[in-house]
């Protein structure tokens, strides 16, 4: 089967007709392996290091946080929670919790997971450069590399008010520069001294190893017919039949582009988000750039409702307090029998062959999230 080819199987027999969609609404398999950027080798050593560093607090200011606290194996690479809680807080996951004597204003935006993120922004009938992959829900940054610093530089997430925001690198690596263990295995990985180009490549390097490209549907696409059950095969012609794939397409399932779908982060105004990927659903709620939809129900009923809002614009219906919703809405067509084939095809997306183990230790000798 032709990875570019879309099956529909009718429900009157299941009879397999090949159909040739638009370039822009196609899927297909994710390749089997991360592209590296131009110039880039990630090689065991730097992977490792990447790890280490991954896991260990001292890259946060008040060596409480490590990049894992809201992007864990055991929360499918992201934390579990509505949205995230960084510095001043204790626990992992649903149950970590801010001090009582904290004063931070809480994240606003849900954890993606980091799984497959070496992938973001790969598109059919598109050149793909890693080094501009749009990175954050308001793809505000391109490229793993240079997203490391972000969280490392935010007060909320791994700052805190120990320094200020111009000092935040600077005192982490000071702070890794301090470590003999650091300093010998970056010698070792870079052949250099420790500086902010090795430290974001090291991570960019392990984040880049964690990817989940042998789901049931990238078997599927890659020719496997039996990989996908009856119910599954469903519906992926629901998926297209609905209209879902003019958004979710690509090996991503995702356009990676923003939209405005009705989803405030104030009452007096819509902002748009990126079409998050549909991948690992299974391990990755709750759901949406607010995280406050716990299951795909809620997800598929939101979009039920979605596509109310915008007949009734059609129909001339007040939509002035609020930018219009993204016209790509009006082309839906999602029914309330599609819901269960539609979720029957999502988990065809997830996979629990993924990487989740922890490191032993760190060579700050803090203690590695959720290592017991």
């Amino acid at each position: 089967m032709n990875h570019l080819s879309l099956w529909f199987f009718l429900t009157s027999g299941l009879i397999l007709v090949a159909v040739e969609p638009p370039l822009e609404t196609r899927l297909a398999a994710l390749p089997l392996k991360a592209p590296q950027p131009q110039g880039i080798t990630d090689d065991a050593k730097i992977v490792s290091l990447g790890r280490l560093l991954f896991f260990d607090p001292i890259l946060s200011a008040t060596r409480s946080v490590a990049c894992a606290t809201c992007h864990h194996p055991q929360h499918g690479w992201a934390d579990g929670r509505v949205t995230p809680l960084g510095v001043y807080a204790q626990g992992l996951g649903p149950e970590r919790r801010l001090s009582e004597s904290a004063y931070i204003a809480p994240i606003r935006r849900n954890s993606p997971t980091i799984l497959n993120v070496a992938f973001n922004g790969i598109q059919l009938g598109q050149s793909f450069d890693p080094r501009q992959s749009p990175m954050f829900w308001d793809n505000r940054e391109r490229g793993l590399e240079a997203q490391v610093l972000h969280p490392i530089s935010n007060r909320e997430e791994m700052r805190g008010d120990t320094c200020t925001e111009p000092e935040a690198v600077p005192a982490m690596l000071q702070r890794l520069r301090q470590i003999p263990g650091y300093r010998q295995l970056f010698k070792d990985a870079f052949g250099m001294e420790i500086d902010i180009t090795s430290v974001t490549r090291a991570i960019a390097a392990y984040e880049r190893s964690l990817i989940t490209t042998d789901t049931a549907f990238d078997r599927f696409m890659r020719g496997d017919t039996n990989a996908l059950t009856t119910a599954q095969k469903q519906g992926l012609e629901v998926f297209h039949r609905a209209g879902c794939s003019f958004c979710h397409n690509g090996p991503m399932l995702s356009d990676y582009k923003l939209h405005a779908i009705g989803l405030n982060d104030a009452e007096s105004r819509r902002e748009a988000f990126r079409t998050p990927s549909l991948r690992q659903l299974r391990h990755t709620a709750p759901y949406m750039h607010h995280g406050e939809m716990h299951t795909l129900d809620e997800v598929l009923l939101f979009y039920d409702r979605l596509m109310d809002q915008a007949a009734e614009t059609l129909e001339g219906g007040d939509q002035s307090t609020l930018p219009p919703l993204d016209p790509l809405f009006r082309l839906m067509n999602l029914l309330p029998e599609d819901h269960a084939p539609l979720r029957a095809f999502l988990e065809s997306l997830s996979t629990d062959s993924y990487d989740q183990n922890l490191p032993a230790s760190v060579p700050s000798g803090l203690a590695v999230p959720g290592l017991r």
